[in-house]
């Protein structure tokens, strides 16, 4: 490689390095913004010019939402409906990926061409039928029709059933012959090898669950049951009466747990999302 060549691919990497630093700081500004809004006086808000590191910063904000405005309450809501559903659904998405991928029953093929096809439905389209279901089964002002509806979900049984194909039969059959039942077999066998997909998942439903604004403005009345995106929603009023300040310091409360699972998590999680993809 020439002199000129190895200058000329500097620039390159150098000029890519430079847009994807642009990119990350407009994607990260929102973040930023957001946590600088929540501990700016209301009247600096929306101050021209903008201030981005306000020389009054304070905790009132935050002190509003959490002894006025029962944010715990919400957050406390929140993660017993993301979590509680999350369990629920790699449970039986992996137990129905399982039962797609290892087992030969009559109508199979079909049955899954099918399960595929309720994920071309729009959601808007299952709107009312699913809220008179749930008000003839009497669960609405509670968390049952946020958790149990998606427990067997379309999308999580065919992610599973993709990455349990990779699983060997031989291992199973080893695992039969030495006298494991057949939950057995699925418990002690087949879960741990897709601890990755699992997590991959996982995060997949608890975001999705977490930030879901839709499901509990439909089924939650009782302000005790609220969520986050919910209470967030009680800041909002006519314009220039919005508790911006308080709705951006529950958004902070909001976003941070998320980001830390995710630190967490991020190596399984991408783990998973890789060996789904190349299984697939």
């Amino acid at each position: 490689m020439t002199t000129s060549d190895r200058l000329k691919n500097l620039l390159i990497d150098a000029g890519i390095h430079i847009l994807l630093i642009a990119i990350s700081i407009f994607m990260i500004l929102p973040f930023v913004w957001m946590l600088s809004t929540s501990f700016k006086p209301q009247e600096e808000v929306f101050a021209r010019p903008p201030i981005l590191i306000s020389e009054n910063m304070s905790l009132d904000g935050y002190r509003y939402i959490f002894e006025q405005a029962g944010a715990l309450r919400a957050f406390w809501n929140t993660l017993f409906m993301a979590t509680t559903s999350t369990a629920f659904a790699l449970f039986f998405c992996s137990l129905g990926g399982y039962g797609f991928a290892k087992y030969n029953f009559p109508g199979r093929r079909i049955l899954f061409m099918f399960l595929l096809g309720t994920m071309m439905i729009p959601g808007a389209v299952t709107m009312v039928p699913s809220y008179v279901l749930m008000k003839e089964f009497g669960w609405i002002n509670t968390f049952l029709p946020l958790i149990v509806p998606g427990a067997a979900n379309a999308f999580g049984i065919f992610f599973m059933r993709q990455y349990i194909s990779g699983v060997s039969n031989e291992l199973l059959d080893a695992a039969r012959i030495d006298g494991c039942s057949e939950f057995g077999v699925f418990r002690r066998v087949v879960l741990p090898i897709i601890a990755p997909g699992l997590t991959s998942l996982g995060l997949i439903f608890y975001l999705g669950s977490w930030n879901n604004y839709l499901g509990p403005l439909i089924y939650l009345k009782s302000p005790t049951l609220f969520t986050l995106p919910l209470k967030m929603m009680t800041f909002s009023g006519p314009p220039g009466y919005s508790a911006y300040r308080e709705m951006m310091g529950l958004a902070v409360v909001s976003v941070v747990p998320l980001l830390i699972l995710f630190l967490i998590l991020q190596r399984r999680f991408m783990e998973g999302i890789t060996a789904g993809a190349i299984k697939g």
